[in-house]
């Protein structure tokens, strides 16, 4: 990432000599994507992401700095959509600690759902489904914004990366155990872990093993893909629950029926055929609608937000 017309270190001023910029970071629990934009440039860069078991709102402003001192950046405005933001990281103090951590001049910060509708949807109405390793369903309407899901593995995220790898662990190991259909899982479940019967125990001593659950939401795309009934379930079911999430985000703020489905699950063909289907029976006039942006277009669409929309309440910002 290198914006145009960067000043060397030293150059005048350090303050003064500084360039304005704007910068979003769309941070996820697997990497932090960055865009630096200037009056001359747009950059774009990829950190590694945060850690949700630490404060996530002190890591950013790390990042923030960090990217503003190497580009000699004045950060005017500072907008950042985040995984696992906690209400006690949405106190105007810990936002203004925010501002002060990153030396910027504004911030605004937001929950990744609600960027990540921004993102796909702009200000439009509807229900945006975001399912990566974890997912969140967001629906926006004329009675308020309304989050769906985005609990986390342990209590949610039905249908997400998490959700699918977990139930592809236990179709191999019922496979194993005689106790359930034989699938093409075990022998991907085996790939990693060749004696079944000690994977439980080194997956539970893994602190990646949230990562590594979700890892397998691939290999039951891909076994689904060949045509393997107990994938092919999973991903149905996968695909019920997800359309579930989005028919209950359009009744609760009676949205316009439009859909938008983000995320690496879906680049399942059958997975997104069955939610498809869900979608329509449970609601005949529920249209899928193709992406406006990205999740970095959402956070940025943070800075001008007007105050009356219904996901401004979802918003926190702090000035200098």
């Amino acid at each position: 990432m290198e914006p145009a017309g960067r000043v060397p270190r030293g150059a005048g001023d350090p303050v003064s000599a500084r360039i304005p910029a704007v910068v979003a970071i769309d941070a996820g629990q697997t990497g932090m994507k960055v865009r630096v934009r200037t009056d001359a440039s747009v950059g774009e860069a990829l950190l590694p992401g945060v850690r949700t078991d630490q404060p996530v709102l002190p890591q950013i402003g790390l990042a923030a700095r960090q990217i503003a001192d190497e580009f000699d950046l004045d950060i005017r405005h500072l907008a950042a959509g985040v995984s696992g933001l906690t209400d006690g990281e949405t106190t105007p103090a810990a936002v203004a600690a925010l501002v002060r951590s990153a030396g910027a001049a504004h911030a605004v910060v937001a929950h990744d759902a609600t960027t990540s509708y921004l993102g796909a949807r702009g200000t439009a109405h509807g229900a945006v489904v975001a399912a990566g390793t974890g997912v969140v369903t967001l629906g926006v309407g004329p009675g308020g914004a309304a989050r769906v899901d985005g609990w986390g593995y342990l209590m949610g995220d039905a249908g997400s990366g998490f959700w699918l790898g977990r139930e592809a662990l236990v179709a191999a190991m019922r496979d194993h155990d005689g106790r359930g259909t034989a699938t093409a899982l075990t022998d991907a479940v085996r790939g990693r872990w060749p004696d079944l019967e000690q994977a439980y125990i080194d997956l539970q001593a893994d602190p990646a093993r949230v990562s590594i659950v979700a890892s397998f939401a691939a290999e039951v795309a891909r076994a689904g893909a060949d045509g393997d009934a107990v994938a092919l379930d999973i991903l149905r079911r996968a695909g019920d629950l997800l359309a579930e999430s989005a028919l209950t985000a359009l009744r609760r703020v009676d949205a316009e029926p439009a859909v938008c489905a983000i995320g690496g699950v879906f680049r399942s063909e059958a997975l997104r055929e069955e939610f498809t289907r869900a979608l329509v029976n449970g609601r005949p006039d529920a249209r899928l609608v193709e992406p406006a942006g990205i999740g970095i277009d959402g956070v940025e669409a943070l800075i001008d937000l007007p105050a009356d929309h219904p996901l401004a309440p979802l918003t926190w910002s702090a000035r200098a």
